[in-house]
């Protein structure tokens, strides 16, 4: 497996609180992975880690191959999006103005826009459908919308990896389905990677080519969808036991129902 982005040994912690005690990790190049656990077993921080916005306190980030930490912050940011879990733009702030947050790892001399940062925006809103909302303010637009903004602003980017930290925490189904659907076209036609953390395991099923499971700070399995979504692993992970079947319209293993173990 080619792996864009490697932990080896990580260990990450908030003050004195280890959160993560070593952890090996890889984030397949091409591939939808998605992050599963219960609440607090250190998914969020896993993303902040391997996208170096949280330290590590030991151990080593590798992206595409070097060392995470001796990269220039710009470098990084090239190569490499996040978009963490409730982000919230100044207010006032259009779509058009976020978006072109994006191109900031890209401009030169005094930060003004080139005439190729105006099309990346332009193809970023195009992608996500957000053209006819350009002008609108942020907090103007439903949460589903508001997504697509940040995921456009991630796109404007122009990066090859896309982290994302529960993009679709406080969205209904159907914007849920919106969100997913999108990472998908991009994974599928642009060849983005993309790791999200995310609690909906049936949506992780039917989204992610791999799935990573994550208890008190470690991996406890990580595989296919088919490897992960059996009642032997979810009763581990979640201590719950689950009855497994196949989505008819996907294939993809879906969880039916469940109880505490």
């Amino acid at each position: 497996m080619d792996a864009v982005l490697t932990g080896k040994g990580i260990s990450v912690a908030y003050q004195q609180n280890i959160i993560i005690p070593s952890m090996d990790v890889e984030i397949p190049r091409g591939c939808v992975t998605s992050v599963i656990g219960p609440n607090g077993c250190g998914k969020s921080t896993l993303l902040k880690a391997l996208s170096r916005m949280l330290p590590v306190r030991s151990g080593q980030v590798l992206l595409d191959g070097g060392m995470i930490a001796r990269m220039p912050a710009a470098e990084v940011a090239k190569q490499m999006a996040i978009l963490p879990q409730g982000p919230q733009a100044p207010g006032g702030l259009t779509v058009a103005e976020l978006v072109a947050y994006g191109r900031y790892p890209h401009q030169k001399g005094f930060g003004r826009l080139r005439k190729e940062d105006y099309e990346a925006i332009d193809r970023a809103l195009e992608m996500t459908h957000m053209e006819e909302f350009a002008e609108r303010d942020i907090d103007a637009l439903s949460g589903g919308q508001r997504q697509r903004a940040w995921i456009a602003m991630a796109l404007a980017q122009d990066t090859q990896v896309i982290l994302l930290d529960e993009p679709t925490t406080y969205l209904d189904m159907a914007h849920q389905l919106e969100v997913l659907k999108l990472l998908e076209k991009l994974n599928k036609t642009r060849g983005k990677t993309i790791a999200l953390v995310i609690h909906d395991l049936n949506l992780a099923a039917r989204f992610s080519d791999r799935m990573i499971a994550m208890r008190e700070g470690k991996v406890l399995h990580e595989g296919t969808p088919e490897e992960i979504m059996t009642p032997t692993v979810l009763e581990e992970v979640f201590s719950l036991k689950a009855c497994i079947s196949k989505d008819p319209w996907t294939g993809r293993p879906t969880c039916v129902t469940y109880e505490i173990s």
